[in-house]
């Protein structure tokens, strides 16, 4: 096989749990399902950051948020971070981006040649908030204070009155031009004459809210009988310090989010917003296959985080439960290789650069915090692997994960650790942590976090200081009238494919 193209297709928001390609009764998804069959699923991906854009920041550069400085949404990826792009771009890749990618920061390509969209949030420091610094000052003490003066709450998007059936969104419309220039690039480089190798990221916001979903896929699952998320008895009195602190951001006091005819219609929305993402990967699917670069394209399927969708009483992410930080990764080789494996070593989003470097021949690349997945398809299933996720926007304190066998292990910096024995306890109700009987993994993982990253006081300085410094230019910035907003420019004197084309 020469050097492949690589169509890397993102969905922001996903939880692999329900999807039918992870085994899902209901939900459908067919063509991720299809490529599950014709590739390898990995049934323990974790995203790096369950968060849009330090998540997106490390994935694409390969380093793990305190390396970075990728702190929370508002934190910008430098332009001396080489990503995955960079790398391709130098190896003669041809790099394009099609769809959201959140990058904070005046570099809106990072290594991409071409950004065939404009993204759909904020690209400057706009999105710092007041409330951010002062709950890092406090460490979260005076949680219910700071939060008290909010004026809006995210958890108002989880009730039922917040679904909307056929009301067209913005993000829609993102999604539907995303889809269609990613395609108009495939159809060009079906045209075009043999040349450079190509890298496509096609990266959409659904299943991500608002929960708006059309007609048709509203009434796919008119008939069906949703699930809904169970509370046993007692289980708040289990809430860790980060789960406090989160739904207190999240507002989800001020939600009615256990009413059952209330989440069967949120997760109704959810559904069919998960069934309109996977058409797009058909689409993108059955355009490699028209073009015939299905014969020699390297197709990769994954979501940046998960969204906890009521589970717990918890909404959005940003924790490290398995429907916020575990995700979908698929990948389907064109020559067939390892179809139908499925893969439970625990393995992050992180491993994406050096995969895409080994399928590039891309050789000694600098620094980065991944492994490939291609050596770990080699040598099989591995016991002694640890994946790792930060979280550090709006919960006062590093939180940092560690994924290692049937184990997981949160650290909270300040506050009581959460371990979870994930083939005993998929759902992770039982927090181990404490127990004799565990100590010994216990000390294992708190003692890898602490090898790996350091002083997490350190680490609580740092984005402090960034935060003061961010605030500072976002208001001379907004003084000014300034932004780092992407406007792509295609030359409409070109022929509808010919733009597409280097």
């Amino acid at each position: 096989m020469t050097r492949p193209n690589i169509l890397f297709i993102v969905s922001d928001q996903m939880v692999a749990e329900l999807t039918s390609a992870y085994g899902h009764p209901l939900v459908r998804t067919p063509h991720l399902a299809r490529l599950a069959e014709e590739g390898v699923r990995f049934d323990s991906a974790y995203t790096p950051f369950p968060l849009c854009a330090p998540g997106r920041a490390c994935i694409m550069s390969g380093r793990h948020a305190s390396e970075i400085g990728a702190w929370d949404n508002g934190a910008p990826l430098t332009c001396d971070h080489p990503t995955f792009a960079t790398y391709l771009a130098a190896a003669g890749y041809d790099t394009v981006l099609s769809g959201k990618m959140h990058f904070v920061g005046p570099d809106q390509l990072h290594g991409f040649r071409q950004r065939l969209t404009t993204d759909i949030y904020s690209s400057d420091f706009g999105w710092v908030k007041e409330e951010w610094i002062r709950i890092k000052e406090t460490r979260g003490a005076d949680y219910a204070e700071v939060m008290g003066q909010r004026n809006r709450y995210n958890a108002e998007g989880y009730t039922g009155d917040a679904v909307h059936v056929d009301r067209w969104s913005t993000p829609l419309s993102y999604d539907e031009e995303t889809h269609f220039r990613a395609v108009e690039y495939l159809r060009a480089q079906g045209q075009a004459a043999q040349g450079k190798p190509f890298l496509l990221v096609a990266s959409y916001h659904h299943p991500h809210e608002p929960f708006w979903p059309p007609q048709r896929y509203w009434d796919m699952y008119a008939d069906a009988d949703v699930d809904i998320a169970e509370f046993p008895a007692g289980f708040e009195a289990q809430r860790s310090q980060m789960d406090l602190n989160l739904n207190a951001y999240h507002g989800v006091e001020k939600s009615a989010l256990r009413d059952p005819d209330s989440m069967r219609r949120l997760r109704r929305a959810y559904h069919g917003l998960t069934t309109y993402m996977d058409d797009k990967v058909g689409g993108l699917l059955a355009t490699l296959e028209e073009t015939g670069l299905a014969e020699n394209t390297v197709v990769v399927f994954a979501s940046d985080h998960g969204d906890m969708l009521c589970e717990r009483e918890m909404v959005q992410k940003r924790c490290f439960y398995e429907w916020s930080a575990r995700v979908p990764l698929i990948v389907r080789f064109p020559d067939g290789w390892k179809k139908g494996t499925t893969m439970t070593t625990p393995v992050s989003l992180l491993d994406l650069l050096p995969t895409f470097n080994d399928l590039a021949g891309v050789q000694d690349p600098l620094p980065h915090d991944g492994n490939s997945l291609l050596a770990l398809l080699e040598s099989g299933e591995d016991a002694e692997r640890v994946t790792y996720s930060q979280a550090h926007e709006a919960v006062g304190m590093p939180c940092i994960m560690a994924r290692q066998g049937r184990y997981k292990y949160n650290y909270i910096h300040g506050y009581e650790p959460q371990l979870f024995d994930l083939e005993a306890d998929p759902k992770e109700w039982t927090n181990l942590a404490g127990r004799v009987d565990t100590q010994d993994t216990e000390d294992h993982l708190r003692g890898m976090i602490r090898r790996r990253f350091g002083d997490p006081e350190d680490m609580y300085q740092r984005n402090l200081e960034s935060l003061y410094r961010r605030q500072l230019i976002a208001g001379v910035m907004r003084d000014y009238g300034q932004t780092w907003s992407h406007n792509p420019v295609l030359d409409h004197r070109k022929g509808a494919m010919q733009q597409y084309l280097p």
